[in-house]
């Protein structure tokens, strides 16, 4: 499938300690305080945002005094809140065109857009290409469906059903990512099928983490940490000069073990996609929302997979993915690419790794 291109502050923050922002969704996070290397004397500040894409986003930051430190928070509130907006699929906002523009405009007229909204479509296209199909940002037609039937039935457990085939299979018409026209030059996003929609989901709290630690870079930050519902980027090392450490989650959510690994991160990006989170039951079996492009139906072949590299909207987008393939062909697309890792839960337990995703791990 061929992507085709024409040429051409407001807000509710808590300041707290590392110790309070455990509760990120996918992904425990440790971190410690300590001094800056080098001149610089620096300390460790925390803030959490609970309004953006509805979850948990913690960022931790060293800086060399509190003053310093509310100037970047701003900055990052600044960046989270505004691309929330940007890629919500559901809600529209005065003076801003959106995904959900973009789709309300779906086979009428090309809407001028963001750069961040082309920017995101443009590596979303990539990502597809390169992981033959299995993260689609044009799926959102199918996504739909599924959408509403787990929130009717987490609303209504004993009423809980799955989408109904025909309409699954008549959705499944209208995710050719091939008729989502970017035009870079005239700022455009044209959705050639009126039926079909964007569904961003998959890429756009790593896209969004990976652009709140560029920006943060620019600033001068040299140690950072942020987490947007467990989609996690480290810029450097923590202000004491060692490693983040940051845990991966334990799947199975009713063990006194919280985490499984506590990994030690410079510079790269840490993502889960798992199936423990967001799900809801029909007839007493769980389906999650990782939706498997070609099935239209949840792929039940691992609990979680873990993805590690430097670009946080490549981990998140290759989380989704790896989590839709066969493991021998997830390993080898992983194996494939550069300072690239993973590793497979699946339902009985076992665990399996990338060739260099252990050398990650704290001993």
């Amino acid at each position: 499938m061929k992507y085709r291109q024409k040429a051409g502050r407001s807000g509710r923050r808590i300041w707290e300690s590392a110790a309070a922002w455990l509760l990120a969704l996918a992904l425990v996070v440790f971190a410690a305080s300590g001094c800056g290397a080098g001149k610089k004397q620096l300390k460790k500040y925390d803030v959490q945002y609970l309004e953006y894409f509805d979850t948990l986003t913690s960022v931790t930051v060293y800086a060399e005094s509190e003053e310093e430190f509310a100037r970047y928070s701003d900055m990052v509130q600044e960046t989270l809140e505004r691309c929330h907006k940007l890629f919500d699929i559901y809600h529209n906002y005065e003076g801003l065109s959106n995904v959900k523009t973009v789709n309300d405009y779906a086979g009428v007229e090309p809407v001028a857009v963001e750069p961040e909204i082309l920017e995101l479509l443009e590596r979303s296209v990539e990502m597809y290409e390169e992981t033959g199909g299995m993260v689609n940002v044009a799926m959102g037609s199918v996504l739909s469906l599924w959408h509403e039937q787990r929130e009717y039935g987490r609303a209504n457990p004993e009423r809980a059903k799955l989408p109904d085939e025909t309409e699954l299979e008549l959705a499944a018409g209208h995710v050719d990512i091939g008729k989502m026209i970017l035009d870079p030059a005239k700022k455009t996003v044209y959705l050639e099928d009126s039926r079909m929609s964007l569904d961003v989901g998959a890429v756009a709290k790593g896209y969004t983490a990976q652009k709140i630690c560029r920006d943060l870079q620019a600033a001068g930050v040299t140690s950072a940490l942020v987490s947007i519902g467990g989609n996690v980027q480290a810029v450097g090392l923590r202000g004491d000069g060692e490693p983040w450490r940051v845990g991966i989650q334990n799947p199975d959510l009713s063990s006194s073990q919280g985490y499984l690994y506590a990994m030690n991160l410079k510079d790269v990006a840490l993502v889960t996609s798992g199936d423990y989170q967001r799900y809801y039951l029909v007839d007493g079996q769980r389906y999650h929302h990782i939706i498997r492009p070609g099935v239209w139906m949840p792929w039940n072949e691992y609990v979680s997979v873990t993805i590690l590299c430097g670009d946080g909207m490549q981990a998140d987008s290759l989380s989704t993915a790896v989590f839709n393939m066969e493991f021998e062909e997830g390993k080898a697309l992983v194996e494939s690419l550069e300072n690239t890792e993973a590793m497979w839960i699946l339902p009985d337990g076992t665990e399996r790794f990338s060739s260099g995703f252990e050398q990650y791990m704290e001993h």
